[in-house]
């Protein structure tokens, strides 16, 4: 088996952070302009598109044939470029993506922070030029005098750059080369790179949009948006009453009191005042509305849909660095609000034709009817149907198996009804009496709140942050349920500092311990300098926690740490754990697997699924390729790794995609 590695700089007007991947390549004015290379770790090659150079015959065969494995950092991008480049699809199978072996190794992506991470040398002042000449070759450029009015810089504008460009084009390959000898010792399972192949596959094939509805719902969002500044500047005087800064003195000139920040939250509890002036009140309405009125997701679908009316490159395989799960690209479907709007076939008649005044009179707010209706752009072509189906409840069964919590495994097993058999648990209540109508069902809110807030070691924090104290439970109530639901489920509770227990174990003495299904253990490899903290899942999958150390947390227990991407700064950093947010990062890895599992069974069913949201599929077939039944029964059969996690699914057949 050959390997050939592979770098491509390419050009295109269409911008590629905001409309993808697969727009990009689409645009009739792509072109490849650099191919770089790398045959089997011999010398990097440039050949020169731009300039009328060809590939040397080896290596046009090679893009095709299955005795080359092709390498690549962000490989679907060059697999896109390459594929359109041949005339047809390549196979997905032939194709090894090192940015993706990063993320499964616990990196992060990105070439240079990857290579960063691993502890490359960076020559900062080459990565800038390369960047220049990225922006320089590769991007329209604005007609100016000084460049002859032209829209294009090509290399006979300037031969220098052109040359320097060539060299960071090969430094490219070099780079990715040598990331992917230092994640050698770190392989990607053949079934997660069947995964990575399957997801190829769904991202290329794309979703298809509702135009119409799109640009009705833009052209709404900017009426109601348009009023409701010019009705706020009158109000107030002020000249941008969207400006944070300006409307909080405003109010606090209005009210006579401090104004710290004018978050949604913070503006519903100014609102429930009663000694509002009728001027401030309507301005924080204004305030609550304009806080709705964002149509940046309608935007990206405009700027993202390709020339067929489907939108491609909407999940990023392995986005979730800690659990492996998939993440929102473009539309960010990962993270989409609910449709409680009905009827929804009216609502959507209504944006397409414009009709503002039959909106809001039907439905009230605007701005709020046009964010739930963002779901259903996304529909079925002619003569096809969406076919959705998700597990039920899918991270409460996995916790419940992981830890062998068998009051809970027999309710999943049966009827299913966790929050009141929950609550039945914590307070000691007959089940059959929490039912609507009698007294004992308000317990059911209690039980649900601590479903949802305290399966992975939280308190009355968490709690609060699940919404306790809006559905009226009292915060001295918090305690309580929080112990009452540790009590009910000591074998969870028990798991969180098996876990900690485990983790502090093998970080401090090395080798492997067993925690129910799951194996915590220290894996060196000295010669390409690798330290992880790995966790093995029941499907063989492994999570991987790099550089892992033990310190001392605020109680003075031990605290562990590893080296990671935070989230909020987007900066590779030491970041701790805890016994709970490991059972967490199983938990949530384990429904993944089980989701990829059943993508896995869907495709090899002929069905194809255009898109994934954690526990929910998206399917779009003709009517007759099969029932909902079908596909639930798929989704929910037995995993052969876990024959005994009881799994459950439910769903709906529609035209466009919604929220049941």
């Amino acid at each position: 088996m050959h390997h050939l590695s592979i770098d491509l700089e390419t050009y295109s007007s269409v911008p590629i952070g905001k409309a993808g991947a697969q727009k990009y390549i689409a645009s009739p004015d792509f072109e490849i302009l650099l191919f770089a290379y790398s045959l089997d770790g011999s010398p990097v090659v440039c050949v020169d598109f731009a300039q009328g150079e060809m590939l040397p015959q080896e290596i046009a065969n090679a893009l095709t044939s299955p005795d080359y494995i092709k390498h690549a950092y962000n490989a679907p991008f060059e697999w896109g470029c390459l594929s359109k480049y041949i005339g047809r699809q390549l196979p997905p199978e032939q194709w090894r993506c090192t940015m993706f072996h990063g993320l499964y190794a616990g990196y992060t992506a990105g070439l240079e922070a990857t290579g960063r991470a691993l502890g490359l040398a960076e020559d900062k002042r080459k990565l800038n030029t390369g960047k220049a000449l990225i922006r320089y070759f590769c991007v329209p450029c604005a007609p100016s005098k000084a460049n002859g009015m032209r829209t294009r810089n090509y290399p006979h504008h300037n031969p220098e750059r052109w040359q320097l460009f060539k060299e960071y084009c090969c430094q490219d390959v070099v780079t990715e080369m040598e990331i992917e000898r230092r994640l050698s010792a770190i392989p990607v399972p053949d079934f997660v790179q069947k995964e990575w192949e399957t997801d190829l596959i769904i991202n290329s094939r794309g979703v298809a949009v509702d135009m119409e509805m799109v640009e009705g719902a833009l052209e709404l969002g900017a009426t109601v948006r348009n009023s409701l500044m010019t009705e706020a500047m009158q109000i107030s005087g002020l000249n941008n009453p969207n400006s944070v800064k300006q409307l909080a003195a405003w109010l606090e000139e209005e009210t006579g009191e401090e104004v710290a920040a004018l978050r949604k939250d913070t503006v519903a509890k100014m609102l429930a005042r009663d000694d509002n002036s009728p001027q401030v009140q309507r301005m924080l309405e204004i305030r609550q509305e304009l806080g709705k009125t964002s149509t940046k997701k309608y935007d990206a679908i405009e700027v993202a849909v390709c020339p067929d009316g489907r939108v491609r490159g909407l999940l990023q395989f392995y986005g979730a660095n800690r659990t492996g799960r998939w993440a929102g690209r473009l539309v960010q479907v990962q993270n989409l609000p609910r449709t409680y709007t009905e009827p929804l076939e009216l609502a959507r008649e209504l944006v397409k034709g414009r009709n503002l005044n039959a909106l809001k009179a039907i439905y009230g707010s605007i701005p709020d009817t046009l964010s739930q209706l963002i779901r259903t752009a996304f529909i079925a072509p002619p003569g096809h149907i969406l076919i959705d189906a998700d597990f039920s409840a899918i991270e409460a069964r996995v916790i419940s198996w992981l830890a062998g919590e068998e009051w809970r495994l027999e309710v999943f097993r049966t009827h299913g009804k966790i929050y009141e058999a929950s609550a039945s648990q914590m307070f000691g209540v007959p089940l059959e009496l929490i039912k609507k109508g009698n007294p004992e069902y308000a317990l059911r809110q209690k039980g649900k709140v601590a479903e949802l807030a305290l399966g992975y070691q939280g308190s009355t924090g968490a709690l609060i942050n699940m919404g306790a104290l809006d559905m009226g439970i009292p915060e001295e109530d918090l305690p309580d349920i929080v112990t009452r639901w540790r009590d009910a489920n000591r074998r969870i509770r028990d798991l969180w500092y098996k876990m900690d227990a485990a983790a502090v174990q093998i970080i401090t003495q090395g080798g492997a311990v067993g925690v129910n299904n799951v194996v915590i253990a220290r894996e060196f490899n000295y010669e390409q300098g690798t330290d992880c903290m790995t966790i093995t899942l029941p499907s063989g999958r492994k999570l991987y926690y790099i550089e892992p150390q033990i310190g001392q947390n605020q109680w003075g227990n031990p605290s562990i740490s590893y080296m990671g991407m935070d989230q909020t700064t987007k900066k590779w950093k030491r970041i701790e754990t805890y016994g709970g947010k490991l059972v967490e990062n199983c938990v949530q890895a384990i429904a993944r697997d089980c989701l990829a599992q059943a993508i896995e069974h869907l495709e090899a069913a002929g069905l194809p699924v255009i898109f994934h949201i954690h526990d929910e599929v998206v399917i779009d077939c003709n009517p007759d390729a099969a029932t909902l039944e079908d596909v639930v029964k798929i989704i929910a059969q037995p995993i052969p790794w876990a024959p005994d996690l009881p799994l459950g699914a439910d769903g709906w057949v529609g035209q466009f995609f919604k929220k049941d």
